[in-house]
């Protein structure tokens, strides 16, 4: 299992139109991947989870993955959040 940790940089925080991209990225990758925020942990596959989470800038989360791809899914999605969120 690979993980990460990042402190959300964006303005609009995980918002619908950013949310709905980085689901999409995690979607690539035949691994589980979860985020968890503020002691919830979801799917990072689904978006209606991702939405529902309402994460802001400023706001810390972290990111597993577990699986065949686990590495190449959690470098890309690392990559993700450094220039998207």
């Amino acid at each position: 299992m690979k993980q990460f940790s990042y402190t959300i940089q964006g303005e609009q925080g995980i918002h619908a139109r950013g949310a709905g991209l980085l689901v999409k990225e995690a979607q690539r990758y035949l691994s589980n991947i979860s985020i968890e925020y503020n002691q919830r942990i979801e799917n990072l596959k689904r978006l209606f989870t991702v939405t529902c989470l309402g994460v802001k800038k400023g706001d810390f989360v972290t990111v597993k993955v577990d699986g065949s791809d686990e590495e190449q899914a959690a470098n890309a999605l690392e990559s993700y959040f450094r220039h998207n969120l």
